[in-house]
Order: C-alpha cells, then structure tokens, then sequence
C-alpha cells in the first residue's frame, strides 16, 4: 500500500478545518486535528533535483543560499513525553557544512541531513568510510557522502529527536542490512523515517507502524516566537514527520503567511490566539 497510490495531501493550513492559529476552535477546548498522510507517496521524488538540468532549476527557491533563520522551531509530543525538538538556536542546528567538511566531522551511526532553501531535507545514516546509506527515489542506496549531498549543505542531526539511540555497530548494520530494496520492499515514507528508523529501531518509523484509530496521541507545536505558537494533532508519528518536513520545505515566513491567510488577514493574528 503507502507508496504504491497517489498522493492526498493539504497544499496549505486553509484546506484543513480551523478557526483559529493557535489550534483552538471557540467551540472546542482541545488542538485541532492535523491532515493524515496515510495515502501519500513518499517525497524524495520532491526533495532534490536528481537528474534535473540546471536551466529548470526554480530561481526563487532552490538558487537561494539556505537560510537557518528561515527555519521554523518546532516540538513533538507522544500524550506528554516530547519525542522531539528543533531549536534552531542549539549548537548542531547553527551552522551547516559542505559535503567536504562533515567528512571529518562524522561518525560511524550518526544521522547527517542536508538541506536547501525550498527542498524537502534529506536524511542519511552515516556508515564509515565516506559512505552513507539513505531512501533516494524509492531505493535504499549506498553512496559517497559528497554524493549523496548533491551539493547540499548539511549538518549532524543525532540530537533531534530524544529516543535512546542503538549501538553505532547496529545502526550501521541496520542501514546496510537495507541497501537495494526499493519500491514495494520499503517500509518507510521518506528518508528521515529510514534514517531515524535506523537509528532508534522503532516501529513508529514506518509505514503503518502505527494504527490511526482513536484520539491523536501526537502533537506537533510550532514555535513562531516566544509567545506565539500553533498545535497540531496527528494520530501518527509518521503523518507527524510528513507535515513536519512540509513546513521545513516552504520555511517558516510561508507557514506564517498560511496561518495569516486562513484567517484572511495578518491583522487577526493576534497574540491572545496563542499560548
């Protein structure tokens, strides 16, 4: 199932019911209920130009230098434990680095995640030797990290989320355990459930790890500023990375600009609307 079918996703916060940016209909006194990705294709087709000749590269995004001040901060909740936080302030998140650079700062296990201004973040499992392995177009591969980065700048990324990470030796096993499957032999949607899956060993990485059934143990809190935020609810940990790396895609000011459209004006977004 998962990636066999066509996509059906949310283009923007305007196509899923609310009122309100801070996630809290007059009517109801809980966070409204994020989309579900359960029918969408994995988005590594989306997240690099493979293979794209640069007279179509798309000037307004991808020709841009990547910005970290246009990343959005953002926690993830399990019910009141967070799994989860991008604080864009720590010191991993900071600075990003040429393929050439992280080749002496990586270690074997460690997650390595590249990342352009308007492209989905592309994650990779780190397995010695100059080698990572990562989902790229619905095949798990083995390349050169310089390769592999497609001349993306990137960063180590272990400390995002909080699960308690497997013994390097098994995280490289797992990752290299993987190399050649494609298409309908892939459990995971994207490269950062593979990678993280690698990593954590946890079932909630993959496709239908999960059943979407009940109330939505997951909530994902964006961090716009110190006062203001806005929460979703998901039901999965895997439709909670889908939308997560959504908005790391069209960077917080899209986001921002979103939430101000749905409410028709930037003038109604005001500071008593959110936590």
């Amino acid at each position: 199932m998962g990636n066999q079918v066509e996509k059906l996703t949310h283009l923007s916060y305007a196509e899923v019911p609310t009122s309100d940016p801070n996630g809290f209909d007059p009517d109801d006194d809980g966070p409204r209920i994020g989309v579900s990705y359960i029918f969408s294709n994995d988005d590594d087709e989306q997240e690099d130009n493979f293979n794209i000749p640069p007279d179509n590269h798309l000037p307004n995004q991808e020709d841009k230098p990547f910005d970290e001040q246009n990343e959005l901060e953002c926690m993830v909740y399990y019910r009141e434990e967070c799994v989860y936080e991008r604080n864009i302030r720590a010191p991993e998140m900071i600075n990003t680095y040429s393929a050439e650079s992280l080749l002496n700062k990586c270690r074997p296990g460690d997650l390595v995640e590249f990342v352009a201004c308007g492209q989905y973040p592309h994650w990779a499992v780190y397995v010695g030797d100059f080698q990572v392995v990562h989902l790229h177009r619905a095949e798990i591969k083995n390349n050169c990290l310089t390769e592999a980065s497609q001349g993306k700048r990137g960063r180590i990324v272990n400390g995002l989320y909080r699960y308690r990470a497997l013994p390097p030796e098994v995280i490289v096993r797992k990752a290299l355990d993987q190399v050649g499957a494609r298409d309908r032999d892939l459990y995971w949607r994207n490269s950062e459930c593979f990678a993280a899956w690698c990593r954590y060993g946890k079932r909630e990485f993959k496709i239908g790890g999960e059943i979407r059934i009940g109330k939505q143990p997951y909530r994902l809190k964006l961090l716009f500023s110190e006062k203001k935020s806005h929460v979703l609810e998901f039901q999965s940990l895997e439709d909670v990375i889908m939308e997560k790396r959504r908005n790391d895609q069209i960077g917080k000011d899209a986001v921002t600009q979103e939430l101000a459209n749905h409410l028709n004006s930037t003038n109604d977004i005001k500071d008593e609307h959110f936590d």
